[in-house]
């Protein structure tokens, strides 16, 4: 990393009630792992928030659930059933040709609250931070398989959200991206290159920036954009990643990642990477107080989806245990991890939604 990222990392995370060491990164060890068994199904890993509808009983049976009392949620684990996609949707399902319609439907409405929304929040922000060292190919393409289901259930539950901001960044100082983005970290991505990737330009996006809305063809530009391909550094940084692209440096006019995150919108961080997150400094309590900092210092305002390797996985031969980011991840009320090594994310991203929805629903505007 040169010295002008250092530099953004650092001045992002300034902006926590804590500061981030960047003097002493530390560094996970090089190189990929073999993603050869990724292909096997290892089910699921989600932390349930409040209110969150159960799954049921036909789905449950003769699978064992255990609770983990970290965070403000509970993780349970649904074994090593094969995922399928949503129920009674198709695996692949396109977007309504009508426009996002978001309904929260029957979700309970938040306590009245002082400074608390009067209705659910209007704008979402969705910034997914994938890992694209050696070992990420077959994930990357889970990950885009699953993405239109997951964008269509959003449409379909939350009514009330009128503008989608969604933006890609890699897990280092991506060499591949359009010419004044070039290796910076946490830079949207817009174009794409090397071993494993859509090697193509992704834009121009409707948005005339460089992230997608509703009005872009989502599959197609989210497809284009999310395979960043497997040439990337073995010392990812998924968190420096997501501090850099959701700072104030790469905000300002002209920056590569100019109005794509709004101080009013609900911000969905979805991290993807089958490595422990050794390669950003600090830890996980600081990276929450970052985080969280940079929205306000409203964490229910935050929804934080992790696939990667969790605690105990029965794929553990293909994904390192990523224990820091699981710590981070459910410091987070609307907090849900899952597992990389599952077949495909449909259902990971299907139960999500709830949380997104309740979040949604409680949404507290700044100031």
């Amino acid at each position: 990393m040169n010295l002008s990222n250092r530099q953004l990392i650092s001045r992002a995370a300034l902006a926590a009630p804590v500061c981030l060491s960047l003097l002493a990164a530390a560094c996970s060890e090089a190189g990929g792992r073999d993603s050869a068994s990724a292909g096997a199904s290892y089910g699921v890993i989600t932390t349930v928030q409040p209110g969150a509808v159960a799954t049921t009983e036909e789905d449950s049976a003769d699978v064992p659930t255990t609770s983990e009392g970290t965070g403000t949620g509970t993780s349970s684990s649904t074994g090593a059933a094969e995922e399928t996609g949503a129920p009674g949707e198709e695996p692949q399902g396109e977007p309504s040709d009508s426009g996002p319609k978001f309904d929260l439907g029957d979700s309970p409405e938040p306590a009245d609250t002082e400074g608390q929304a009067d209705k659910p929040c209007v704008k979402i922000d969705l910034l997914f931070v994938v890992d694209n060292s050696s070992s990420m190919k077959q994930e990357q393409v889970n990950l885009v398989a699953s993405f239109p289901t997951f964008v269509s259930e959003m449409q379909d539950q939350l009514a009330d959200a009128e503008s989608l901001h969604i933006g890609v960044v890699s897990t280092d100082d991506y060499e591949y991206n359009e010419p004044g983005c070039t290796d910076t970290l946490g830079a949207l991505v817009t174009q794409t290159g090397g071993e494993g990737s859509s090697d193509a330009v992704c834009g121009p996006y409707a948005s005339g920036k460089r992230f997608m809305t509703q009005d872009d063809d989502l599959p197609a530009r989210f497809t284009c954009a999310a395979q960043v391909g497997i040439d990337g550094s073995g010392d990812e940084m998924p968190i420096d990643a997501a501090l850099a692209a959701l700072g104030p440096d790469l905000a300002g006019p002209g920056g590569c990642n100019e109005q794509f995150m709004r101080e009013d919108a609900l911000l969905v961080l979805v991290i993807i990477t089958d490595e422990e997150e050794d390669g950003s400094a600090g830890d996980p309590p600081q990276w929450f107080s970052a985080i969280t900092a940079l929205k306000g210092g409203i964490e229910t305002n935050i929804v934080v989806l992790s696939l990667i390797g969790p605690k105990n996985p029965a794929c553990k031969d293909a994904a390192e245990i990523g224990e820091r980011l699981t710590e981070f991840t459910e410091m987070f009320t609307y907090g849900s991890v899952g597992q990389i090594c599952a077949a495909n994310y449909q259902m990971f991203f299907h139960d999500a939604i709830t949380g997104i929805a309740e979040a949604c629903g409680g949404f507290t505007p700044p100031g």
